[in-house]
């Protein structure tokens, strides 16, 4: 796992680690191993013999600016995808966003097959990894999942201080998990684009695919009571 002193990758690795050996890893210590994903050899030597590659590093700031995206979420993702690759994972499962068709109009419920319609240019970076995932599935034996993930947070976004788009794209903790449990086991997939939001009363992105095809069975409710 790349990215785990990150929002998500501390959320889940408690989550997921009675059930795998999990290898974390992050461009900062003190979680697993220091990895800078931009290194290509770092990133080969860490994935070598890796059934799974989850990739969650990024800059994760819709409003960063081309030079704050550009190592991580741009040369980073490209060397991760390479790198598992050519180290014959099974599996990559990539971190993309609902922010990579954030330009759809609000009202509009976000599908899979939607083509990616970016509003910013974080947005762009999660276009681009969906894309390597397709080259990475294409050109390869190591299958891809890209998961177009919602609003991820410990707790469901209190209806004063977001807009209804925003608690309808909510993603709890446990629920994240199991969507990577799902990405990361589920067989008989080459290249899938799936989103990933919890079981909101309202949901801003279908989940057809996601519990269709990688069996994602929800739980948590940006709208249930407290």
């Amino acid at each position: 796992m790349t990215g785990a002193a990150g929002s998500i990758g501390r959320a889940i690795t408690p989550l997921l680690a009675d059930r795998w050996e999990l290898r974390l890893t992050d461009r900062v210590p003190g979680v697993g191993s220091v990895l800078d994903v931009t290194n290509a050899e770092a990133c080969r030597t860490t994935f070598a013999g890796a059934d799974a590659v989850i990739h969650l590093a990024a800059n994760p700031d819709p409003d960063a600016s081309w030079a704050a995206l550009q190592p991580a979420n741009v040369l980073g993702t490209y060397q991760v995808a390479q790198a598992a690759m050519l180290c014959g994972v099974r599996r990559l499962v990539l971190a993309s966003s609902l922010q990579a068709v954030s330009g759809y109009p609000a009202e509009v419920q976000r599908r899979a097959s939607d083509a990616p319609r970016p509003a910013n240019l974080y947005g762009a970076t999660k276009a681009w990894a969906e894309a390597l995932g397709s080259w990475v599935a294409a050109a390869s034996a190591t299958s891809v999942v890209a998961l177009r993930l919602g609003y991820f947070a410990a707790l469901p976004p209190a209806a004063d201080d977001a807009t209804i788009l925003e608690r309808a794209a909510w993603l709890s903790p446990r629920d994240c998990a199991e969507l990577m449990r799902c990405a990361v086991e589920t067989e008989g997939i080459r290249f899938l684009v799936a989103n990933g939001v919890s079981a909101n009363r309202y949901l801003a992105a279908d989940l057809s695919e996601t519990t269709g095809q990688l069996g994602y069975r929800p739980i948590d409710d940006a709208w249930a009571p407290v």
